[in-house]
């Protein structure tokens, strides 16, 4: 694939049907499922200092994604590797946010059969999105902790990243409501699951947990697992209640945007360390092993 002309359209670009465009140019019908329907997985991997960072892991989620929802794209790994690759060139960026979308599409006029339309293709590069600023994140961050029920993952597969966040959103404005910055939501057994656009983890006398079921396999979650099995820090993966999140010693998020988040209060009461001693260990490793060539994926500004 032919490389875009780096600064082309700078301050990001997308990939509308096979073309590298201005992010103004980043459209969709109105008739497309993934708008009427939220028929749409998508991915969203990160640019750092220039390099994409573990891209090989989101592209695998994606097409994982795709598999799963019987979506296809004219594209195989590795051209989608260099469409990512193009749309951070052209628009300069060297911290960037990079999504792939697939869509169901638009069938045939007054049809209802999934199968007759035809997937389409997008992404785009566009300034590294945090979804809590550093200034948030240095003053802490309030964490609401939702009683709305996240869609059953028997309904819908929550580890196909996809857009059906209605109930994360509520509880945004749940969190709103009573002066938090987000939220979080349960299971129906009062489990914590997630939130909107990250996983949680909670820190107990040194230990790690996380939630083993019912979310997104984040591919920052991924990696804060494994700094904990390299660092030698215990975690456990498995459900735990939100009565245990009120008892914890430490929370934090993992997201795409912003890494490893250390939390301050849950619903407005200070936890016992912010940033307590552990997540600011797996914080630090984090952005340390941006530095490293196995998860490195430089771009080429040339």
């Amino acid at each position: 694939m032919e490389k875009a002309a780096v600064g082309q359209f700078e301050g990001g670009a997308a990939f509308v049907d096979g073309e590298v465009v201005p992010l103004s140019e980043a459209k969709i019908s109105m008739f497309d499922w993934g708008f009427t329907r939220s028929d749409v997985t998508y991915d969203v991997g990160s640019v750092w200092q220039g390099a994409f960072f573990r891209l090989d892991a989101h592209i695998e989620r994606f097409f994982n994604s795709l598999d799963t929802l019987r979506m296809k794209i004219p594209y195989d790994r590795a051209q989608v590797r260099d469409i990512l690759h193009n749309c951070v060139r052209a628009g300069n960026l060297q911290d960037a946010y990079v999504a792939m979308v697939c869509t169901r599409g638009v069938p045939p006029r007054g049809a209802r059969d999934p199968r007759l339309a035809q997937n389409r293709f997008y992404a785009y590069a566009l300034p590294y999105v945090w979804i809590a600023s550093r200034d948030k994140q240095r003053e802490g961050i309030d964490l609401h902790i939702s009683g709305r029920v996240r869609i059953g993952a028997a309904s819908v597969d929550p580890t196909v990243k996809n857009y059906h966040w209605l109930d994360l959103v509520q509880s945004m404005f749940d969190a709103y409501d009573r002066g938090a910055d987000t939220s979080c939501v349960v299971d129906a057994d009062g489990n914590i699951t997630e939130g909107p656009g990250f996983n949680v983890f909670v820190v107990k006398d040194g230990v790690v947990h996380t939630t083993d079921r019912g979310v997104l396999e984040g591919i920052s979650r991924r990696t804060a697992i494994e700094l904990c099995e390299r660092l030698g820090i215990t975690v456990q993966l498995a459900p735990f209640h939100a009565d245990a999140m009120r008892a914890a010693d430490e929370v934090f998020l993992t997201s795409t945007g912003g890494g490893i988040l250390p939390i301050a209060k849950l619903d407005g009461v200070p936890l016992p360390s912010f940033p307590g001693p552990v997540t600011t260990r797996l914080h630090d490793a984090y952005w340390a092993i941006h530095d490293e060539d196995t998860y490195r994926d430089p771009v080429d500004y040339r």
